[in-house]
């Protein structure tokens, strides 16, 4: 009996399904097509995005790829720029609920960046600066990879350089500098400074880059101390002084500039000797107050006296000084000028007797900075006013200084300062007082030996130079 269940055959039946599931197909592939969602394409994206070619979603301020990678996004600069222009109409405050109050890292502006088809055939000029230009409007309150590194070389490096390890039982420099920056801007950028400045002499084939980023951190660091410099009382007077000193350092560690010598210039006021003047002012305000806690000033208990092996040494130095100061007593003697050359002098002996003993302890370099920059700081007005119009006796009691300048030339900070001071002098003397420095110029000219036989030797073999051209940009005695 056949099954009533299966239907027959009929002719042609077998093309009528396979047309049907062809129209079926494309009717199912039509209806996927038409159920994609619809989009546009848009240049609008921001230009992290398109560099890396992938999509933007345009979210303002910060679009989501750019929050995911932690970098900064056009659009932020963008609405910068607009709240800054004049012309637009200023915004409501932000969310507290939005703020999250933490450092957001943001790409460093010394990365290299792809050249413009302008820049493709120009060369890049070198630049090497020791100015202040404020040349960048980056918030102060974003740090950059850049700016971690630097931190962390000051932590980790730089502090060694700047105090006595031994002496700063109270890690002034290593733990509460730091932690002093994290609320008071000035010393947070002047410590990158230093770390900058620090770095740019260990690899002197990145100078010109780490220079660049001293100066910028320098320039809010300056703005910073300047805002606060006329509130100087209790509270803050510390944190005032420390940052003075770490200007003065960073002054030192741009290394000599031509026509500057600390203490005189060839073109007005010394910049170092403002910078100087700032810190006693400072100091006459508030000393007790600042040497207390933290800054207090510790004895260093290695420091004892002069070892035998120095003491020929100083013996020939304080012979030369007493030299000098017959040669004024002939020139000066019984003028109202003499009383203070006469004290200059005979402080100028304390501070190599002092320097000695710390030598003596194995010691040099910033150990020696209260002693070398201290007898500065005690000249009264009226000497210092000798020196900065180029007073010929002035100016060869201070060539003697530069020997102990020359004692700190282990420091980073203090390379090549010696030459570059006694150069100055040797420039704005007559020719007739030359030999009345003759004894600092070779100290400080080469490696001398300490010998008074040698030295007579040495003289007769090596005449003095007659000048030292104070455009040469280094400013170093050949």
């Amino acid at each position: 009996m056949p099954n009533l269940l299966i239907p027959k055959r009929q002719k042609g039946t077998r093309v009528r399904h396979l047309s049907m599931e062809a129209r079926s197909m494309k009717e199912n592939t039509q209806s996927v097509i038409r159920s994609r969602k619809s989009h546009h394409k848009s240049r609008a994206g921001c230009g992290n995005c398109k560099r890396r070619r992938i999509k933007c979603d345009e979210t303002k301020p910060s679009c989501s790829k750019c929050i995911h990678h932690a970098i900064e996004c056009d659009f932020q600069q963008t609405a910068a720029a607009l709240s800054a222009s004049p012309s637009s109409a200023p915004s409501p405050p932000a969310s507290s609920k939005g703020s999250t109050g933490r450092f957001r890292f943001k790409p460093s502006k010394y990365q290299p960046k792809e050249p413009t088809s302008n820049e493709t055939n120009q060369p890049s000029p070198r630049v090497i600066s020791t100015e202040v230009q404020p040349n960048d409007q980056t918030p102060q309150n974003t740090l950059s990879f850049t700016d971690l590194r630097l931190f962390h070389h000051f932590v980790t490096e730089t502090y060694r350089t700047l105090a006595d390890e031994a002496v700063d039982h109270n890690r002034l420099w290593q733990s509460h500098l730091p932690q002093w920056g994290f609320s008071n801007p000035s010393i947070f950028h002047l410590i990158l400074t230093l770390a900058a400045l620090h770095l740019g002499h260990l690899q002197p084939e990145k100078k010109d880059q780490y220079v660049m980023q001293a100066d910028n951190h320098f320039t809010f660091g300056i703005r910073s101390v300047t805002a606060i410099l006329s509130s100087l009382n209790e509270e803050n007077c510390q944190l005032i002084y420390m940052s003075a000193v770490m200007i003065c350092f960073v002054y030192f560690g741009h290394g000599p500039r031509s026509g500057e010598y600390l203490v005189f210039s060839e073109t007005g006021k010394a910049e170092w000797l403002v910078l100087m003047r700032g810190v006693r002012s400072i100091l006459m305000s508030s000393r007790d107050k600042i040497f207390s806690g933290v800054l207090a000033i510790q004895t260093d208990p290695s420091v004892a006296g002069i070892s035998p092996e120095f003491q020929d040494e100083l013996r020939t130095h304080r012979s030369h000084i007493e030299d000098a100061q017959r040669f004024i007593e002939t020139q000066v003697g019984g003028t109202p000028a003499y009383e203070m050359y006469i004290g200059a002098l005979g402080n100028l002996i304390e501070m190599f007797d002092e320097a000695y003993c710390i030598r003596s302890s194995g010691k040099d370099g910033v150990s020696l900075m209260h002693v070398v920059v201290g007898w500065i700081y005690r000249r009264p007005e009226e000497f210092i006013g000798l020196l900065e119009s180029k007073d010929p006796f002035a100016l060869i009691i201070l060539s003697y200084w530069c020997i102990l300048l020359k004692f700190m030339g282990s420091s980073w900070l203090m390379i090549g300062w010696d030459r570059h001071v006694i150069a100055g002098i040797q420039w704005s003397l007559g020719a007739d007082f030359h030999r009345h420095i003759e004894w600092p110029r070779q100290v400080a000219s080469k490696k001398a030996q300490l010998n008074e036989t040698e030295f007579m030797i040495d003289l007769q073999k090596q005449p003095i130079e007659e000048s030292a051209n104070p455009t040469d940009k280094t400013g170093i005695l050949k």
